[in-house]
């Protein structure tokens, strides 16, 4: 029978489905567990794999090839379930499975705005307005994935083999759908879709080796012949595809390599339109007001600076390990890690990171204290966006007379 897979919107009871139907299948279930198998077997923080799904490129990308890893590691997982079949997960990473391993039944669950708002209310107790806030993030996450992996959107009719709306089912009646049509003949698993399920398990343990030297590729394999799809143009071809051959072929089981470029392998424009060079190009804002530090991202964007962002301050001294920003805007009061242990730490460990506080609750101590440990500037919410946009490019040029020996 097939492996089934459930991509969903939030509130849509689609994890009430889901185990609806593996119970009724006799298979397992997996979730949310994937991740904690996948942060076991590699030794990375669930934050970082949630990062790397539901997290924009913009937040993700900016800095390093951490997304790429995260999900590679991520879909080597998932293939050791599909391998063994009889399985049902409900999540964003059935969308990294293959097109050619045919017994998997594709489920997209949706429902009515007014669905999803009564469900949030009730179950989080909180007003429609609020409601409609999650649902909308939830919403962009869904979105940023599927537009990141196939530039489609997140409820396009391709990505699927059935789709369900819940405002017009019970859970039970959902449950039934999905056992009648994972019981169909088309999705019975034949010799050909377990080769191709075993081919994937492969491929997708080559995809992280390449992924850990920094390698943004896709890979498939047909009985264990590895084939790399190059889409990130370089200048020097000959050499990357050597260097792909020889990092996947040493891998055990791959009989042979072969490279390719694909379509979106594309020699890029010298110079973005009216690119600034005064203007920093890694930039982490660190704030535990998600609604804010969002708002404050998208309006950097439209002056040309692209940010990524920490919620909380262990996840950003978890980014800066991966690689340095070169301005960070820092927030004073988080929970956890505050912000002044954060600038202690930047400025002991990273030193050469220019740091901005911008704080709505900050007292005259904690700027005084802000200055001596090292904060290129101290600013006060709300902040003119402009002011701001000045001040990182200061800070950034100062970095810059500093790596140049200048005065």
């Amino acid at each position: 029978m097939a492996i089934v897979t459930i991509f969903s919107g939030s509130y849509c009871r689609a994890d009430e489905v889901a185990k609806m139907a593996a119970q009724r299948l006799g298979y397992g279930c997996i979730g949310e567990e994937l991740l904690e198998e996948t942060s076991k077997l590699y030794n990375i923080p669930q934050e970082r794999l949630k990062r790397a799904m539901y997290g924009s490129p913009a937040v993700l990308s900016k800095f390093t090839h951490e997304k790429v890893r995260n999900v590679a590691y991520i879909r080597a997982v998932l293939a050791l379930h599909v391998k063994e079949n009889n399985v049902v997960y409900h999540g964003f990473a059935g969308h990294l499975l293959p097109r050619d391993i045919t017994h998997i039944l594709r489920v997209c669950i949706v429902a009515s705005h007014d669905y999803r708002a009564a469900i949030a209310m009730r179950s989080k107790g909180i007003s429609e307005k609020d409601a409609q806030r999650i649902m909308k993030r939830g919403d962009n996450e869904c979105l940023e994935w599927t537009k990141y992996l196939f530039g489609l959107g997140p409820w396009d009719n391709k990505l699927y083999d059935i789709k369900i709306p819940m405002h017009e089912s019970s859970v039970e009646e959902a449950g039934e759908i999905i056992c009648a049509n994972a019981a169909k003949e088309a999705l019975k698993t034949t010799p050909r879709s377990q080769r191709a399920a075993d081919d994937f398990v492969l491929a997708a343990q080559v995809n992280v080796v390449l992924a850990e030297e920094g390698h943004e590729v896709e890979v498939s394999c047909d009985h264990g012949n590895i084939t790399v799809l190059i889409n990130k143009y370089v200048l020097r071809l000959d050499h990357l595809e050597k260097e792909l051959q020889r990092i996947a072929g040493a891998f055990a089981g791959v009989k042979s390599v072969h490279t390719r470029v694909g379509p979106k392998f594309e020699p890029p424009a010298i110079y973005p339109p009216k690119f600034d060079f005064e203007l920093p190009s890694k930039i982490l804002l660190v704030d535990d007001e998600k609604e804010f530090v969002r708002t404050l991202s998208e309006r950097l964007q439209t002056r040309q600076m692209e940010a990524a962002v920490a919620y909380n301050g262990e996840e950003a001294l978890s980014l800066v390990e991966s690689e340095e920003p070169e301005v960070m805007v820092l927030d004073l009061k988080m929970p956890g890690i505050d912000g002044i242990e954060v600038l202690r730490r930047m400025k002991r460990e990273h030193p050469h990171v220019e740091v901005i506080i911008l704080t709505g609750h900050g007292s005259e101590r904690e700027e005084i204290l802000a200055r001596e440990l090292g904060a290129f500037a101290y600013l006060k919410k709300p902040v003119d966006i402009d002011v701001l946009s000045q001040t990182m490019k200061e800070a950034y040029r100062k970095l810059n007379l500093a790596r140049t020996g200048k005065s």
